[in-house]
């Protein structure tokens, strides 16, 4: 195990639990010495966790095609996205963004960088503010599309996101290196509420690098053992690897894609697959409405999330807000209170 387990012989008192959370989508390798154990991950423990979620994701997306549209599916599969322009029907949206512009929240941000991460929970009381949003998230297709990237019958978290470049001088934002969140199939989806231009941070993709090709388990696997080495920057040690463009074509890749699209494109994505955030070359605000599913990749069922039922899956931000400002020393709190404010208020 790693070498903070053998300095310190209280925390093998710890040992049920980290080896309970290989069974679940825990990935820091420098927070679980089992995970982290250079024996077991040469040995192939990290290849063999990806296998199996992916195998298991796979199983729970044949359960849930029948949500989406063949088409939709089809592109899915085979680029780790699907891109729907005028998503909404032009009144709608129009009706639906006019109605969030003009609304102030109580706001979080995290600074990475040079830019603010802004989000205003999509709780009760913004719902209520806010009924276009509500009716969004009863949309069949935005449900049904996010479940299908997701692999689960769940109820994401949401958000009103702003992203706001160049606020301060600093190094640039550490989301503009393409990475993967974490070992298994996850799902995020913008519904993007300003236009997006391709110089001012646009979210990219790198199509197709959501399957596990064997070039991809083979760097996973590589990946492991720098990660557990300490030869990879702080990020890919807490499980979330970073690619370089440069290593793309060796894994059977093309080039990224940058979504530089207009306002009412919904993007929805497995990021599993490489993805990043686009250099911003002016200050620049990106407006949309959020969405992001994480489950347990090695339950074998889409469904039974008693955290998706009606009255509590809207509140599940606030009191995940509320948990970790109270247990901060404990779980870390990256996300700031900053007050009542609007999405595109810099």
């Amino acid at each position: 195990m790693g070498k903070n387990a053998a300095m310190n012989p209280a925390r093998y008192l710890l040992a049920p639990i980290w080896l309970a959370q290989l069974a679940t989508g825990a990935k820091n390798f420098t927070g679980n010495p089992i995970i982290g154990s250079r024996w077991l991950n040469e040995r192939g423990l990290h290849a063999a966790r990806v296998k199996r979620a992916h195998a298991l994701a796979a199983r729970r997306r044949a359960r849930l095609a029948r949500l989406i549209d063949p088409a939709d599916r089809e592109a899915f599969d085979r680029d780790g996205y699907v891109e729907k322009r005028d998503f909404l029907p032009s009144e709608i949206f129009e009706q639906l963004r006019a109605s969030i512009y003009t609304f102030a929240g109580p706001a979080r941000e995290m600074v990475q960088g040079d830019t603010i991460t802004r989000r205003i929970a999509l709780s009760p009381r913004t719902l209520k503010a806010i009924p276009e949003a509500r009716a969004l998230l009863r949309d069949p297709q935005w449900g049904g599309l996010i479940r299908y990237a997701g692999s689960f019958d769940a109820e994401p978290l949401t958000y009103i996101q702003s992203i706001i470049s160049h606020v301060r001088e600093a190094e640039p934002d550490p989301q503009t290196h393409f990475h993967a969140d974490t070992f298994h199939p996850t799902v995020k989806a913008w519904l993007f509420l300003t236009d997006v231009a391709e110089d001012e941070g646009p979210f990219c993709y790198v199509p197709g690098s959501h399957r596990l090709t064997p070039e991809r388990l083979r760097w996973e696997h590589e990946m492991s053992l720098k990660a557990v080495g300490g030869d990879v920057d702080r990020l890919s040690a807490k499980g979330s690897f970073r690619v370089s463009e440069d290593e793309l074509p060796g894994l059977g890749l093309p080039p990224p894609r940058k979504f530089a699209v207009p306002a009412n494109t919904l993007v929805v994505g497995d990021t599993f697959g490489f993805h990043a955030r686009g250099p911003s070359v002016r200050p620049s605000v990106r407006a949309e409405i959020w969405a992001y599913g994480r489950r347990n990749p090695f339950l074998p069922w889409t469904g039974l999330d008693p955290l998706s039922l009606p009255g509590i899956a809207e509140r599940r931000v606030p009191y995940l807000w509320s948990f970790r400002d109270r247990w901060k020393r404990f779980v870390g709190q990256p996300w700031k209170p900053v007050g009542m404010k609007s999405p595109l208020e810099r």
